[in-house]
């Protein structure tokens, strides 16, 4: 089983992602500048990009990786919000995703992509002290501390850096796994070593961060607040090793300089979102693994529900009803839904509600997702739980028609490709079902399979033009492959 985000930490390049992937950890080399214009002359944001992408590609298959369109879609729409408001321009857009550890981390990989621990959303306190370690880590992203990390790697040792752009050489030219290329690369290299964040890449992260935070209305404050936190539970746990603490030491002098930088800063607007008590909530649910976790979850959120008012009573009432619903108990499960829908809106709590509803019928679901759709045609966890329901009804007409709609609206969530291809494929339209499966490959990294769906769609094909039009895309995407193993050649050793 590829663990591989075992030892990640926030900016770490590819220290999580790598490491239980059976790779070696890559954590950030020591020394960078400070704020300035990084040399990129070693490693492109293209190339940087076909890194992270490849990684993602493998990374999404681990059992930990947190495969939820409702959370990962707040959580980049948080990274992104952030970013936005950074000092200096990024050169890859920020993709933020979820990891089922309850540990309190966070980690950067090439290419914009940004994993966050459950245990850092559930242990956060606000939406404040989440955005104040994200901001951190974008702050690093900004800077190319990783393609800076990876460029250095090469110039060393440059054996991890080989081993894994050799791997997707492989792959991408359909010869190798990439998988098995790097499994086999980590049990054969014993790489200890491990690099860290300069103090000044650290403190500039943490500035760059601060001022992302107050421009795009969270509390700075609530930077300072997570990392006290987790300077205090670095100082409980000291010797245990991991953590966010331990791969971005957390001194003294840094949490001074951000106080220093807060207090001298007059009030901002702050914008939260509610949404964000119910993403803690969802995660706290997947991270709670077996009987005891749950009790103890089950608990709290009882306490919470008693306790608290207003979205933080909805939330963990929304918690209890998705604990009832597991565990059978589905008249308890409604009622917990219903009194929290009368304390708060959110699309978690309809589409809690369309699974309930499918539990009476498949029509009811698709009648409840219709109506849960109209209240909030935004969300991504709503619009795959309505593409479900008419799916589980048997009106893959319908749902292939909603669906061409939705992957319209988001065009980079291959999750709505891959639903698309099966209702296309239950209707008997098989050219068409695998272009979608060949734009599922595509976004996710696997060119040379998205190639093969392409190929296949074309063979099935009788119509001139839509050979026409599949050899564009052939061409298109083989033209891309060539040009990512030519971008990736030089740093072959």
């Amino acid at each position: 089983m590829r663990r591989w985000m075992r030892r990640a930490g926030v900016g770490l390049c590819l220290a999580g992602a790598l490491t239980a992937g059976a790779l070696p950890s890559w954590s950030q080399p020591v020394g960078l500048p400070s704020m300035g214009a990084a040399s990129s002359a070693e490693l492109s944001p293209i190339v940087e990009r076909a890194l992270g992408q490849a990684i993602m590609e493998q990374g999404r298959q681990d059992p930990t990786y947190v495969n939820d369109l409702d959370i990962n879609q707040y959580l980049t729409m948080l990274g992104r919000r952030l970013a936005a408001r950074a000092p200096q321009a990024l050169t890859q857009d920020i993709t933020v995703f979820a990891v089922r550890d309850p540990s309190i981390n966070a980690f950067a990989l090439p290419g914009g992509f940004i994993g966050v621990h459950s245990g850092l959303v559930v242990g956060a306190q606000s939406e404040s002290e989440l955005a104040g370690v994200l901001a951190h880590e974008i702050g690093h992203v900004m800077q190319r501390h990783i393609a800076r990390g990876i460029s250095q790697q090469s110039q060393g040792t440059g054996i991890m850096v080989a081993a894994l752009i050799g791997a997707l050489l492989a792959a991408l030219a359909g010869q190798g796994d990439l998988a098995m290329g790097v499994a086999t690369f980590g049990q054969a290299a014993a790489i200890d070593q491990q690099l860290g964040f300069s103090r000044s890449a650290e403190q500039e992260a943490d500035r760059a961060g601060l001022q992302m935070m107050r421009q795009a209305g969270f509390e700075p404050q609530g930077m300072l607040a997570m990392f006290r936190r987790l300077m205090n539970a670095s100082r409980l746990n000291e010797g245990s090793g991991g953590g966010y603490a331990s791969t971005h030491p957390l001194s003294i002098q840094r949490l001074s300089d951000i106080e220093n930088r807060i207090e001298g800063q007059p009030p901002a607007p702050v914008r939260l979102d509610a949404e964000f008590w119910f993403v803690r909530t969802r995660l706290a649910l997947i991270q709670a693994r077996d009987h005891a976790a749950r009790q103890r979850l089950q608990q709290t959120l009882h306490s919470e529900a008693r306790e608290l008012r207003g979205v933080r009573q909805a939330a963990a009432l929304y918690g209890l009803a998705s604990l009832a619903q597991a565990a059978g108990d589905l008249a308890g499960a409604r009622a917990q839904l219903a009194q929290a829908q009368a304390a708060q809106g959110a699309p978690q709590l309809d589409m809690l509600a369309i699974q309930l509803a499918g539990v009476q019928g498949a029509s009811a679901a698709v009648e409840a997702s219709a109506a849960a759709w109209k209240r909030w045609p935004r969300s991504q966890g709503v619009a795959d739980e309505r593409a479900r329901a008419l799916q589980r009804a048997g009106k893959d007409e319908a749902a292939a028609a909603f669906l061409r709609t939705v992957t319209k609206q988001w065009p980079d969530i291959p999750e709505f490709q891959k639903l698309l291809a099966t209702s296309l494929q239950r209707m008997g339209r098989k050219v068409e079902a695998n272009e979608a499966m060949a734009s599922y490959f595509e976004q996710t990294g696997a060119l040379p399979t998205a190639v093969e769906h392409l190929q296949q769609a074309r063979a099935q094909s009788k119509d001139f033009y839509t050979q026409s039009r599949l050899d564009m895309r052939i061409r298109a995407l083989r033209a891309q492959l060539d040009n990512q193993r030519a971008l990736l050649e030089p740093f072959k050793r």
